[in-house]
């Protein structure tokens, strides 16, 4: 069996390795409420149907629960042909003045190359087992590498240091939710089936990047040639069958569900919505931290999780709606 490896996922916020004390009062996300009417032509339809779920291949990892293959049928839907981006994170941050779990908590994981030389020096705690995540104080949305850090240039790309209320905050005041992981899968298959990729089974189809995702020797040197570092506009590369943008790598997308590897457990096919309860939540697609040496968890079927409090430099999200 491969080694459940866990590189880019994402640390948590849990860990024991990471000697933080919460605040003792969070922002209560049932209060945003809804005020932003969405509009459907934003977002793709997509027609629902049976399709294989998960994998039974070599290139999973088993102890994830990424198989056995179940045939899962999902209903029709909306979703986000992008993931959320800064300015759209702007746009409702403006509008409700929404304060996220990493500035409440006054900190979020940072990966170590990011960062600048006056950071670094204050950085005072990293992830022992994955020592290229840091704790930096400050870190935040608006600041994705610390205090001295800025998005005024990227408001195209994918919003990050997000935990999960945060984005079920977000979600809410659009009118939109999260989406099931089986939601998410289908999605991101574009009507193939079975398939490695959103666009089939070869990483690199003449030659083209078709996902950002690491390349060179992790955690050390990152050759870019997809063209990115740390994360790229919301649309880049192609998209699937489907329309949707960077659904494979780029950032881990949130999804709505508790996370269980025993997935044999759950026995609704129909419109699955996983386990009733849980300690972390699902997270999909990969990320521009993932490599094919250490964690190629930019695969279709590939999944991890996280607590719904924890925020990284890598984790975003998208949004669906049930179709009307």
């Amino acid at each position: 069996m491969k080694e459940n490896k866990s590189s880019c996922c994402g640390p948590s916020r849990i860990l024991k390795e990471v000697n933080t004390t919460p605040p003792n009062e969070l922002l209560n996300n049932s209060s945003v409420s809804s005020a932003k009417i969405f509009n459907q032509d934003e977002m793709v339809h997509i027609p629902g149907g049976r399709f294989l779920m998960g994998t039974n291949l070599e290139e999973g990892f088993p102890a994830d629960g990424e198989g056995p293959v179940r045939e899962v049928v999902v209903d029709p839907f909306y979703i986000d042909s992008q993931t959320v981006t800064n300015g759209d994170f702007k746009e409702f941050v403006d509008d409700t003045g929404y304060i996220t779990e990493a500035e409440q908590f006054g900190w979020s994981f940072v990966f170590y190359q990011f960062i600048s030389s006056h950071t670094a020096k204050k950085v005072r705690q990293r992830v022992q087992q994955t020592p290229w995540w840091l704790v930096v104080e400050g870190a935040t949305w608006n600041h994705p590498e610390g205090p001295d850090s800025t998005i005024a240039n990227r408001l195209d790309h994918p919003v990050i240091h997000v935990s999960w209320n945060d984005a079920q905050a977000y979600c809410k005041w659009a009118g939109k939710r999260l989406p099931t992981e089986a939601e998410w899968e289908f999605a991101a298959r574009g009507g193939l089936e079975q398939r490695l990729y959103p666009w089939g089974d070869e990483l690199y189809p003449d030659g083209n990047h078709y996902c950002n995702i690491w390349q060179g020797d992790f955690p050390r040197q990152n050759t870019k040639d997809d063209g990115y570092v740390g994360t790229a506009p919301a649309k880049s590369f192609p998209p699937n069958g489907y329309g949707l943008y960077n659904i494979s790598g780029n950032v881990w997308e949130w999804c709505s569900d508790w996370f269980t590897s025993d997935v044999q457990s759950l026995k609704d096919n129909q419109n699955p919505t996983g386990p009733r309860t849980g300690v972390s939540r699902v997270m999909r697609g990969g990320s521009y931290l993932c490599h094919h040496s250490y964690c190629n968890r930019y695969r279709v079927a590939a999944r991890t999780s996280n607590t719904p409090d924890s925020s990284t430099g890598n984790i975003g999200f998208r949004c669906v709606v049930t179709k009307t």
